[in-house]
């Protein structure tokens, strides 16, 4: 099992790796510095957007994201719907919105579909 780290730090370093290819991200919602779930919004800013959440493998203990919209793109709409759902049953969510008309996130851990 991998340690985890804080929130906060990892989305830091989340907005460095983005600025460093100079893919435009920001934070949306500031959640708890320590424990706080990060979801990614992506967005393409063509109407499709993903919104990525994190999950735990458990073959290994690593970490892994599920496309929480589903396997396809949705609306900006759709999007933002299923990050108010996930608001209401944890308030310490973070959010982050990467804009990149490629759909580009920079995530190394694997993504599910």
């Amino acid at each position: 099992m991998e340690p985890k780290l804080k929130a906060e730090i990892w989305v830091k370093a989340h907005i460095r790796k983005c600025a460093f290819w100079n893919i435009p991200v920001m934070v949306v919602r500031r959640g708890d510095n320590s424990a706080g779930t990060v979801l990614i919004k992506i967005n393409r800013l063509n109407g499709q957007c993903m919104v990525l959440t994190p999950t735990t493998n458990f073959e290994d203990g690593s970490r892994m994201w599920i496309k929480g919209t589903g396997a396809d793109w949705v609306d900006e709409l759709s999007a933002d719907a299923y990050i108010q759902k996930q608001l209401s049953f944890d308030p310490d969510v973070w959010v982050l919105e990467i804009e990149d008309r490629e759909g580009r996130h920079l995530l190394d851990e694997k993504i599910a579909t």
